[in-house]
């Protein structure tokens, strides 16, 4: 395992004692769209952490990154970054059963690669083959794994048991990170913390208002994660979401799916 592989170890050895833990759990949700926290106590530590290290850290690195580098170059390296994730898409696709979705991710690693300038551009997109995003999380959800509990992850914010499992094995299972070079494994790392910094910079009111602005910022963040990763998988057939803090705030949230 190369060092980059080394260096993030620790972090992932986290989540998955996070993980272990969780699994002695005996409780189950109600209904399948209602909350189900049972480790809120801790859950709400770790979103205390998050929040720190985005204050002190990456709220004014990820603005100062937006602010000096032109905005197509932030662009460029967040497709870079999206590029880099393809065979992670077409292997998740494969495990999915799903061969038109991994010839899609083939076909958009190979464009964007070469013609496409190492992936600073997506040739792909314009003819046609438009990004089609997954992971893991994705493929045991098509398997049938129950979401499981809510989580909230160190650095990588909230999460399910399903989805932070299948943030760990898509950390060891990308391709590229086992690369013989080692600047390549080290780019990959580079490019995922790079594009993170292009979207926290750009979206930097909204997710301001989250995190500093909002009467209870963990529920918050809750809510709209468990919305849209329960509407991405699972569309309009997916279960009605219930919040359980709704009568503690006066209409704090607007339905994003309302028509």
């Amino acid at each position: 395992m190369n060092a980059t592989f080394q260096a993030a170890a620790p972090v992932f050895a986290l989540i998955s004692a996070c993980l272990l833990a969780g699994c002695t759990t005996p409780d189950t949700p109600a209904r399948p769209g209602d909350v189900f926290d049972p480790f809120e106590n801790t859950n709400r530590s770790i979103h205390a952490f998050n929040v720190g290290v985005d204050k002190v850290f990456f709220r004014p690195a990820s603005k100062g990154y937006v602010t000096i580098v032109p905005d197509p170059m932030v662009t460029s390296f967040s497709e870079f970054a999206d590029n880099l994730s393809e065979p992670g898409n077409m292997i998740n696709a494969i495990l999915q059963g799903n061969p038109k979705r991994a010839g899609t991710a083939l076909a958009r690693f190979l464009l964007n690669s070469t013609i496409g300038f190492a992936g600073l551009a997506d040739p792909a997109t314009e003819f046609g083959i438009g990004e089609d995003h997954t992971d893991f999380g994705e493929t045991l959800y098509i398997w049938g794994t129950p979401e499981g509990a809510y989580v909230e992850l160190p650095f990588f914010g909230p999460s399910n048991q399903r989805d932070a499992t299948g943030l760990v094995v898509d950390f060891f299972t990308n391709p590229i990170g086992y690369a013989r070079s080692q600047r390549v494994a080290n780019t990959t790392f580079g490019a995922e913390v790079v594009q993170r910094m292009g979207d926290r910079g750009r979206y930097s009111d909204v997710v301001d208002s989250i995190l500093y602005e909002s009467a209870d910022s963990y529920a918050q963040a809750r809510l709209i994660y468990l919305q849209n990763r329960r509407f991405q998988l699972a569309g309009d057939e997916g279960p009605t979401y219930s919040d359980p803090y709704e009568e503690l705030y006066a209409d704090p949230y607007e339905d994003i799916y309302a028509e």
